[in-house]
């Protein structure tokens, strides 16, 4: 169904990639605490001089995918990304304990805060994942299972270091988080509730009356949500789904409005015990793929499998890597599907003629001023933090490796933090 047109080799682990609202833009965080843009062809150019060769366009002198700007945002690793609505500001997550707000265009950091300490243990609260719900409202989600709300009505940086909300959907770690689109009756256009997974439970949580439903324990670990609507409309069903991707290569399809156990099953991966992680989802556009709605799904053994919605089924795939697995998956605005998991990420084409390949079967103060430095790296902490990896890999399936770098310096755009 896809065709790699572009490889791009990391100089660390990824962690995590987000895709700009309205631009071909790529945005990546790294293991050793890097972020970096990409900016791909405009659309209409994604074939002309893109390698296929494993090599990234600038080494093959193409100058097609550039970079758009490089910094070590955090000390420790960037966990999660997040652009806002508008697209003008990137916000970064890093296990540092520090949100910041740059410019997408420059990378130039125009706020940050500090993730609130864990009241349980006074320690230091790691990020898990960030996302933008509308123009004034960034949610931040941490290990301890917190979910943070912060006001973001100043120039889209943070108006207050405190949360203006916090709320406990789970139990354990938020693991992914998909907003339900809004009502008809909405004023502002952006949704105010949304879906997440953490540790084996599905939550339904509102902006304004906090957590409304949580499921029945799924035994199983949920990984990754997407919400697809505009399926058949048959019975009592509204055509609108929740898909969540589980631990055990198993994707659930729960119906919008009935939160208390799955509606469906499809069996993406099968193995002895269990089949690959479900660590990514996204949606096919609707100009690409077989007619109705399709889901590229990213397995923790690195392929990448397609899902036809209706039919239930797998009805093909694509290999991302052979050792490691897809941690994030998109479409970008020009239709181009972009996969990252190791220290690979690939850009994919429609393949033409091709129906696509069958398979079987510390303290606040002190960290706000101190993870503010592009060029001193730190050994010990990126060790520690390769070792905090490899033990929390067994809990959480869907992070994303450890830093290979050995720690390496790499040299830095100046003035960018």
């Amino acid at each position: 169904m896809f065709d790699t047109i572009c490889t791009l080799q990391l100089t660390s682990d990824l962690f995590t990639q987000i895709l700009h609202p309205r631009e071909p833009l790529l945005a990546i965080g790294l293991a050793a605490g890097h972020v970096q843009t990409f900016r791909l062809p405009p659309v209409g150019d994604s074939d002309d001089g893109i390698s296929n060769d494993g090599k990234s366009a600038s080494e093959n002198g193409c100058g097609q995918i550039e970079t758009g700007w490089r910094t070590r945002r955090h000390k420790g690793s960037c966990r999660s990304l997040a652009f806002g609505i508008d697209g003008e500001t990137l916000y970064s997550a890093g296990t540092d304990g520090i949100v910041k707000a740059a410019s997408s265009e420059t990378g130039q950091v125009a706020s940050k805060v500090a993730v609130p300490i864990d009241a349980a243990t006074g320690d230091l609260d790691v990020p898990s994942l960030i996302h933008c719900l509308s123009p004034q409202t960034l949610l931040l989600a941490t290990d301890s299972s917190a979910l943070y709300l912060y006001d973001l009505r100043v120039d889209n940086t943070f108006k207050s270091a405190r949360s203006q909300q916090t709320y406990h959907p789970h139990d354990d770690y938020i693991s992914s988080l998909t907003p339900l689109p809004p009502s008809d009756t909405s004023t502002s256009g952006f949704s105010k509730q949304w879906v997440s997974t953490g540790g084996t439970t599905l939550a339904v949580t509102d902006l304004r009356r906090g957590v409304l439903v949580r499921s029945e324990d799924q035994e199983e670990e949920l990984l990754s949500s997407l919400y697809v609507g505009g399926l058949p409309a048959k019975g009592t069903s509204r055509g609108e789904k929740i898909l969540a991707g589980g631990d055990g290569g198993v994707l659930t399809l729960w119906e919008r409005g009935v939160w208390d156990d799955q509606d469906e099953r499809i069996i993406v991966y099968r193995g002895a015990g269990g089949g690959d992680s479900l660590d990514a989802l996204t949606l096919l556009p609707e100009n690409i793929g077989p007619r109705g709605k399709t889901v590229a799904v990213g397995g923790g053994g690195g392929e990448i499998r397609f899902v036809k919605l209706g039919m239930n089924k797998v009805i093909g795939g694509v290999r991302h890597d052979e050792a490691e697995g897809v941690i994030a998956l998109g479409f970008d605005v020009g239709g181009r599907m972009i996969s990252g998991g190791g220290q690979v990420i690939k850009v994919w084409h429609e393949a033409i003629g091709d129906e696509g390949q069958e398979l079987d079967g510390t303290d606040t103060a002190k960290r706000e001023a101190d993870s503010d430095s592009d060029d001193s790296d730190n050994s010990d902490d990126n060790s520690s933090e390769r070792e905090s990896t490899k033990r929390k890999r067994k809990k959480r399936k869907r992070n994303k490796g450890r830093d290979k770098s050995g720690g390496r310096h790499v040299m830095a755009f100046q003035g960018l933090d």
